[in-house]
């Protein structure tokens, strides 16, 4: 009986994609500049998630919080495991601004708002 090693290769994630860096450059012009709107992007679904699974999850919260109601509250379970199926944050917003869907603008400084 021989032992399978381990390969990285062969292990499938449903979050991990390969992108063209070429392409997150075009969508603002710089590498940095797009992370930077990524990441915001993807703060906003975070938050917008996470507030709709407390608001899901609240509505099976009862009065008396015993042991035992705790482990056994199936539906909190189910809505939980159906947020973690869900694509990340990151990957989302990504897919975003590489479709087009992102609207970004640069704040203005007080000299140029002066200059106007």
């Amino acid at each position: 009986m021989s032992a399978k090693k381990f390969n990285p290769r062969r292990v499938q994630t449903a979050n991990l994609h390969t992108r063209d860096v070429q392409a997150i450059i075009a969508a603002t012009g710089n590498l940095y500049e797009s992370i930077s709107v990524i990441s915001k992007r993807s703060r906003q679904i975070s938050t917008e998630t996470k507030e709709e699974l407390n608001q899901k999850i609240s509505e099976f919260n009862v009065g008396t919080d015993s042991l035992e109601e705790i482990f056994e509250n199936k539906e909190q379970i189910e809505v939980s495991r159906q947020y973690e199926r869900m694509p990340k944050s990151t990957s989302l917003a990504t897919d975003e601004l590489m479709e087009g869907k992102l609207f970004y603008r640069y704040r203005q400084s007080e000299d140029d708002k002066a200059s106007l």
